[in-house]
């Protein structure tokens, strides 16, 4: 069946430990610290989430990365997105891909998305404090290309029509994401490439609801992506009337900036929501005219993370709901070509989100199986 469509899982590099993080947090910091210490935030809140079957692995071992490899493939995961963090030639969290790209029996399907954000201090909601600065320039579009063609040139790297594929996280942090892709695209052909260009789409960030000029594809990035209808009116209308948790000046004007706001009457959203909601508030594919590639989210709590300073905890998440909202999503798409075939999973193991398909105490193997379940169909 060659339209038959492929669904990707977003991966966090981030369990494993690099310099950085034990200058910064403490020897030995990685992403499962945050995990373990998360605690319940309001009646009902479900938090730690833990993991199950593949523990609290450390990606630094072949070992931890064969066996997600092998759990996402007995799913009927095609392939993993990495997150590919780069600051101005310096990279980070590099180690999980570079060891794969260097191990043949690490065989599952990749392609990379560039976090291309600030590095700041989100691990304890001090997200104003950058530790890792994010800047622009000529010089370093073409350094970041040649550091990525031999991964884009690896027999794994999933591709279209022969174009490796590329993700840019949020292209509106860019001065100029158009002279960018431009270059990028006139390097690779020097090293006989084409690319297959994307970026993500969010609803909060007003105007970027359309293709940039130069990609070619987006994706509706979850649970922020521009398919779905008022979410944060509605976490606003819901939160009015919850009198459990308030917010302080600081987050209100934190959160009023980020949505946009300019009426400094409105009162901004909570961050709480209702995971169903989420499933039954969403707009058809055909509503847009561009190819934009659906994107579903497991769950999102980042709480763990950003400790009382939580972007948006989605409540009662189930594998049942996460079936329905994926199986519209596959009723909804249809492929644009042959390969231009993707559907996102977010994500494969962002623990500290509450965003993971990986087994936990709480689920086992639920939200895998039910991955397999909808896309046997298809």
């Amino acid at each position: 069946m060659p339209n038959k469509i492929k669904p990707i899982a977003i991966y966090l590099p981030q369990f494993h430990p690099i310099p950085e993080n034990d200058q910064w947090w403490g020897k030995g910091f990685t992403e499962w610290t945050n995990v373990v210490k998360a605690k319940p935030r309001f009646e009902g809140h479900y938090q730690p989430h833990l993991p199950a079957d593949l523990g609290f692995y450390d990606l630094r071992l072949q070992e931890a990365r064969l066996a997600q490899e092998q759990l996402a493939k007995a799913y009927g995961i095609h392939g993993f997105c990495y997150y590919h963090y780069w600051f101005n030639g310096k990279c980070m969290l590099y180690e999980p891909l570079d060891r794969k790209l260097k191990d043949p029996k690490e065989d599952l399907p990749f392609m990379m998305c560039w976090a291309n954000e600030n590095w700041t201090r989100t691990w304890d909601g001090l997200d104003k404090q950058v530790l890792m600065e994010q800047s622009y320039s000529t010089q370093d579009d073409i350094d970041h290309l040649k550091y990525l063609i031999p991964f884009f040139k690896d027999s794994r790297y999933i591709k279209v029509n022969e174009k490796p594929v590329f993700i840019v996280y949020k292209p509106f942090l860019f001065p100029n994401v158009t002279e960018t892709v431009k270059r990028w695209r006139e390097l690779a052909a020097e090293n006989g490439l084409e690319l297959y260009l994307c970026h993500a789409v969010f609803s909060y960030h007003k105007g970027w609801d359309t293709l940039l000029k130069g990609f070619d594809a987006a994706i509706d990035f979850e649970p922020f992506g521009i398919r779905r209808q008022s979410v944060f009116n509605e976490i606003e209308r819901m939160n009015q009337s919850d009198s459990k948790v308030s917010l302080s000046k600081r987050i209100v004007k934190k959160i009023k900036r980020n949505l946009g706001y300019k009426d400094e009457s409105l009162k901004p959203a909570l961050n709480k929501l209702d995971y169903e909601f989420m499933v039954s508030n969403i707009k058809s594919l055909k509503e847009f005219s561009f190819k934009m590639f659906p994107n579903i989210v497991a769950g999102w709590d980042n709480s763990a993370r950003r400790k009382n300073n939580p972007t948006l905890i989605l409540d009662n998440a189930t594998p049942e709901l996460f079936e329905k909202w994926l199986t519209e999503l596959v009723t909804d798409f249809i492929p644009y070509s042959e390969e231009e075939n993707f559907i996102f999973i977010n994500a494969w193991n962002e623990w500290a989100e509450g965003n993971y398909l990986e087994p936990s105490q709480k689920w086992g193997t639920a939200y895998l199986e039910k991955v397999k379940k909808v896309f046997d169909k298809y």
